[in-house]
């Protein structure tokens, strides 16, 4: 199969080659096929099958049960990495290496014929070369939407591989990593599932102007991910400068890098910010907690979702103006017009019957655009 200038092909290869040279260590890596498959490469999640799920690899292969179809990306030099198989193929090669038994029965203890027959199973594996990067990436989305279960940030990992990436992981792609001890109170989601490197790269690539893909391509060859790993500890020091009273509800999972891009570089007073963030948390018209960061920086009410008059507040106020807009006295329908806050809610006016006029949809929008 061709598609533009990437090359898709269906191969069938025996357990005994995919399984030669097998080796599983810290030091050296995830690796098989004499060598030159890396069984998990970057983007691929460190996740072993369970004793229950490795053996029905095994009972599958036995009975010449067909297993899934693989997929395997080969790279400029010749070698492979494996897009989807690793935990098929490490119970495979577990089970050859004696590392679990099968029935009560070790590889090395079955007969030779049976030996043979799991040796000589054919597994389907698909093999994509060459090709553009973005060829690669929608091929790599098209497998996921077929269930491989490959995330985003997972897919570019997988597009961009390289000594930036290996070492970025080191620091925010591990259970214990780096990321997790400086900032875990200011993060959402997983780093093994690459949450945390997501985030950071979409607030650096946010600041350089550019997609996260762009800037992947761009560090691919760097010799480190030093960059990315001192923009974010910038991030998280000024945040915890500006907003030393740690609140989780309301801090966990901002854009705290976004803020920093654009607010960074500007000097503002801890203690006037929290006042207001205490007076904000009190204030009952604001049902959007999540949004007070962004309003203190910008001003703007929409973070807040401040509460709206209810039906019941605008009735009473149509029928109290006997259906005239307050603002240019001309009669209208009350579905042609919009409850309005007599003193603004920025200037200490509440969502309350009293402090609610109707207006007509043009004056409010004028009004609003003050």
């Amino acid at each position: 199969m061709q598609l533009g200038t990437m090359k898709i092909e269906l191969n069938e290869i025996p357990i005994r080659e995919v399984a030669e040279g097998f080796i599983d260590s810290a030091e050296k890596g995830c690796r098989a096929y004499g060598g030159r498959l890396n069984v998990r490469p970057a983007y691929q999640r460190e996740f072993i099958y369970k004793d229950a799920q490795r053996k029905k690899v095994i009972e599958s292969i036995k009975k010449n049960f067909p297993l899934n179809v693989m997929y395997w990306v080969k790279n400029a030099d010749g070698n492979f990495e494996m897009l989807d198989g690793q935990q098929r193929t490490i119970s495979i090669c577990q089970y050859l290496n004696g590392d679990f038994s099968f029935e009560r029965r070790s590889f090395a203890n079955l007969p030779e014929d049976e030996k043979n027959q799991i040796l000589d199973y054919k597994l389907m594996i698909y093999i994509c070369s060459g090709g553009s990067s973005s060829e690669k990436l929608d091929w790599f989305k098209i497998v996921n939407i077929a269930g491989v279960q490959v995330n985003d940030q997972e897919m570019r990992n997988a597009i961009y591989p390289g000594e930036w990436l290996t070492d970025a992981k080191k620091y925010f792609s591990k259970k214990n990593c780096p990321a997790v001890k400086i900032a875990a109170d200011y993060m959402k989601g997983s780093p093994g599932r690459q949450d945390y490197l997501e985030t950071v790269l979409k607030w650096i690539s946010k600041r350089d102007k550019i997609e996260i893909e762009e800037y992947m391509d761009k560090h691919a060859q760097d010799p480190n991910a030093g960059d990315i790993w001192l923009y974010f500890k910038k991030v998280i020091d000024w945040v915890k400068v500006t907003f030393p009273e740690y609140r989780k509800k309301i801090m966990q999972g901002q854009d705290w890098g976004i803020f920093y891009n654009e607010y960074g570089d500007k000097i503002y007073d801890a203690e006037k910010f929290d006042a207001e963030i205490k007076r904000l948390l009190e204030d009952d018209d604001v049902t959007k907690n999540s949004g007070i960061y962004a309003y203190l920086f910008d001003g703007n009410e929409k973070h807040l979702s401040i509460r709206k008059f209810s039906d019941k507040m605008k009735r009473a106020a149509y029928e109290r103006q006997n259906g005239i807009c307050a603002k240019c006295g001309k009669p209208f329908d009350i579905k042609d017009m919009q409850a309005d806050h007599i003193t603004p809610w920025s200037k200490g006016g509440k969502t309350i019957p009293e402090n609610c006029q109707m207006l007509c949809a043009n004056c409010n929008r004028r009004k609003s655009n003050k």
